[in-house]
């Protein structure tokens, strides 16, 4: 799919942020380092609200180990925005997701990205299998 043609409703899980004071760069506009937050936010907040992901005391722990992104229009505070998440792939110890950057009630996409995570054990940083009880909440929003 081409990325900036993503729609709200490809997406399956939705997170809303705020933009804050400090995210606008001189240029007055969000600042693109900026977005990678908002991914890391939105797919820790799905993994912890709808996985179970204990992210102080679970053995397993994700790894970001890739990321991405392209920016189609500007964001500014203050705004409310929508990171929209959706897995592409899902392999052994890895899971690759696609993310769509809405700003709150329009329906064009304002940037997106790839983000890859890699399941390791919190004590050796070792890949491992992604835990049995996070693998079918993403399984339910593979896409091809």
């Amino acid at each position: 799919m081409d990325a900036k043609r993503a729609r709200r409703e490809d997406f399956f899980y939705h997170h809303a942020i705020s933009t804050r004071w400090h995210d606008n760069d001189a240029y007055g506009h969000v600042n693109n380092v900026i977005y990678y937050s908002f991914f890391d936010t939105a797919v820790n907040h799905f993994l912890i609200t709808e996985c179970g992901l204990d992210i102080q005391n679970d053995q397993v722990i994700a790894y970001v180990v890739s990321s991405s992104a392209q920016y189609f229009s500007a964001l500014a505070y203050p705004q409310q925005v929508e990171v929209g998440v959706r897995v592409t792939r899902l392999g052994r110890s890895s899971v690759t997701y696609h993310l769509g950057v809405f700003v709150e009630g329009e329906e064009a996409i304002k940037a997106s990205g790839e983000f890859v995570h890699v399941f390791v054990d919190r004590g050796n940083d070792l890949a491992v299998p992604v835990p049995s009880h996070i693998r079918p909440k993403l399984e339910t929003m593979l896409v091809n």
